[in-house]
């Protein structure tokens, strides 16, 4: 017999629920191919898996969520899936804005977004613009990124820094790092969790995923709903975060 699945209000009611959330939303194209269809069948179909992980946040009261969306990697599939999942990010930043502001939630991106086609661009200010007024749940949507690509532009803007007067090496601790990301200001992640049972992070967010739990799932991206989420967050709240300290 299948476990009870906890609820939002027994997730809330233990405490100690994640600050941020992050996801590697993986499976799309193996959901497709087992079932016939397109790869882009797979793509369009996450889109209500990422409806659920919202509305699921929200209802924990998650600050942050970050979706690993396209990778840089992801260029170098053939240009017409690219164009497509171009064309269905579009697609949907537009059709889900009125409902990303009834539930509250702001949106920011990460990555090399300067790379993006100038379409996307302008759909992601327009999205941004409409949910200005939002101040709950941040969702953050990782494009055209990598975790080492990351680093090398925390690098170079260090190095623009130092052109301005001299940096003190005794100045630059994990802090100091830390602001030149493109995550700076907000919390690392808490709890990562990857969806198709992979077992490896895909060079993502390699900085701030130092001490996340993960949580795992043979699940693909578009199977995943509220439950997977919560069960992960369940999960969660049981184990005990030492950071590299004893008992």
């Amino acid at each position: 017999m299948p476990a009870r699945q906890p609820t939002a209000e027994e997730l809330l009611s233990r405490g100690n629920l994640p600050r941020h959330i992050a996801i590697i939303m993986d499976g799309n194209g193996r959901w497709a191919r087992a079932r016939g269809v397109p790869r882009l069948f797979g793509h369009r179909a996450g889109r209500e898996s990422v409806r659920e992980a919202v509305k699921g946040c929200v209802a924990l009261g998650v600050e942050v969520l970050t979706l690993y969306t396209f990778s840089i990697e992801n260029w170098k599939r053939p240009k017409r899936e690219v164009d497509a999942l171009m064309g269905i990010l579009q697609e949907t930043l537009r059709a889900e804005r009125e409902e990303l502001r009834a539930n509250n939630v702001r949106l920011a991106v990460i990555g090399r977004t300067q790379d993006l086609p100038a379409s996307v661009r302008k759909a992601i200010a327009e999205t941004q613009s409409f949910l200005s007024g939002s101040s709950g749940l941040r969702m953050i949507l990782a494009l055209s990124y990598s975790g080492r690509a990351e680093v090398v532009d925390a690098i170079r803007a260090i190095l623009r820094e130092d052109t301005k007067g001299p940096i003190d090496p005794a100045a630059v601790d994990e802090t100091f790092v830390a602001n030149y990301l493109y995550t700076a200001g907000l919390p690392d992640p808490d709890l990562l969790i990857r969806t198709s049972g992979e077992l490896r992070i895909s060079n993502f967010m390699l900085w701030q995923l130092a001490y996340a739990e993960l949580w795992i799932t043979d699940t693909l991206w578009p199977d995943f709903r509220r439950r997977h989420l919560y069960q992960a967050v369940a999960d969660y709240q049981r184990r005990e975060r030492r950071f590299g300290r004893v008992d």
